[in-house]
């Protein structure tokens, strides 16, 4: 039986010396830098985006309209509602019945000099940021009855007004139109307006 020699330190070093010759020949060109895939990796699952921008994506799917409906459009507001437009899939599920709950307000119809103090009350009384939307033709103009004596010649002499949904009444179609409408113009809402 024959006794293997023990590993000398020179034949250890000698290995060691090939290893490290081996290893030197194979590496005359350096490993390509992982940029291409790190980018890759970073477009697939990094987010970039502002708070404001947040904030904003939140107000917009949030709107929670009040209505003020003295005349006949909310009838067509109703078929907006209804499964067939379904307006609830612009986050206004529930249409509230207290000004505090809501930060839209939607005019629908004609108003009277008489009903214009309520009207602006109910727009105090909402919480900031509010939004306005004058429904058809008597909201926006007074309508059919502009010259009368009792009629406000467009609820924009009582409360300011963001959107206006044009008709007498204006289709289901067209009040969509004026929620889309309203949420381009939260979406550009600034956090901190300079005054």
């Amino acid at each position: 039986m024959e006794i293997e020699k023990p590993y000398s330190l020179s034949d250890y070093d000698k290995n060691e010396a090939e290893q490290i010759e081996a290893l030197m020949a194979a590496a005359k060109e350096p490993y390509p830098d992982p940029v291409a895939w790190l980018e890759e990796e970073i477009e697939r699952n990094v987010l970039l985006t502002t708070t404001e921008h947040l904030i904003n994506l939140g107000k917009r799917f949030s709107v929670w309209p009040n209505t003020f409906f003295p005349a006949c459009c909310a009838f067509e507001v109703i078929s907006a509602a209804a499964s067939r437009f379904d307006f609830s899939r612009f986050g206004m599920e529930v249409l509230r019945p207290s000004p505090r709950q809501a930060d839209l307000m939607l005019v629908a119809g004609t108003v009277t000099w008489k009903l214009a103090p309520a009207l602006r009350r109910i727009y105090d009384q909402m919480p900031e940021p509010k939004w306005v939307m004058a429904m058809g033709a008597c909201a926006i103009s007074g309508g059919a009855f502009r010259g009368s004596y009792s009629v406000v010649p467009g609820i924009n002499h009582i409360v300011p007004v963001d959107v206006y949904v044009p008709g007498c009444p204006p289709r289901p179609e067209g009040l969509i139109h004026g929620f889309m409408t309203l949420h381009r113009k939260v979406a550009k809402d600034k956090l901190l307006k300079k005054d």
